[in-house]
């Protein structure tokens, strides 16, 4: 009979920003797991039950405090100092397609946009454009993989999982620090 691992305890705190309440889960290892918005709390458990599932262990969500460096840096972000959010270590298990995609997303500088397009020709990938989106969708971290950078092909702001304003109002914040 195969040994059942004992649950991957994670923890999970907020942060009050100024686009709404942010949700944070991180491990023993002071990694981020997931970000949402705490409207979308639902979707955040589904996908770490969904990656969950892809490391063969379930997981046990636990209250704790937001590591302090990740947490300085996500103030730091909406405070205007928007590089620290590369510091932030990040834990997500995605397949190999959505690990690159999310790799890619974190090297689109701030204050930039790149359309789903050019994103998978950067990745050598040109007819994956939706395979693109798709995983984009699945980021389980927004803002430290920055999603909200991906736009449509014509400039257009195209989907966000928090909502087209919070993606308005971070794109406006990283190009002039202020978000307004």
């Amino acid at each position: 009979m195969p040994q059942r691992l004992l649950p991957n305890i994670l923890f999970r705190d907020q942060l009050e920003t100024p686009i709404g309440t942010m949700l944070l889960v991180t491990d023993k290892q002071e990694r981020l797991r997931a970000l949402d918005w705490h409207e979308y709390e639902d979707r955040m458990l589904r996908l770490l039950q969904r990656y969950g599932k892809k490391e063969k262990r379930e997981f046990e969500l636990q209250s704790g405090s937001l590591p302090m460096a990740i947490r300085e840096a996500l103030e730091a972000y909406f405070a205007g100092n928007i590089t620290l959010i590369k510091t932030i270590p990040v834990y997500t298990s995605g397949t190999a397609f959505q690990q690159a995609v999310w790799q890619a997303l974190r090297h689109i500088p701030a204050g930039t946009t790149l359309s789903y397009g050019a994103l998978a020709k950067k990745l050598g990938r040109p007819k994956a454009v939706r395979a693109v989106g798709t995983a984009n969708g699945a980021n389980p971290v927004g803002i430290v993989i920055p999603c909200h950078r991906v736009i449509g092909m014509d400039g257009a702001l195209a989907g966000y999982g928090g909502g087209l304003e919070r993606k308005r109002w971070l794109l406006a914040h990283e190009n002039t620090g202020t978000g307004s």
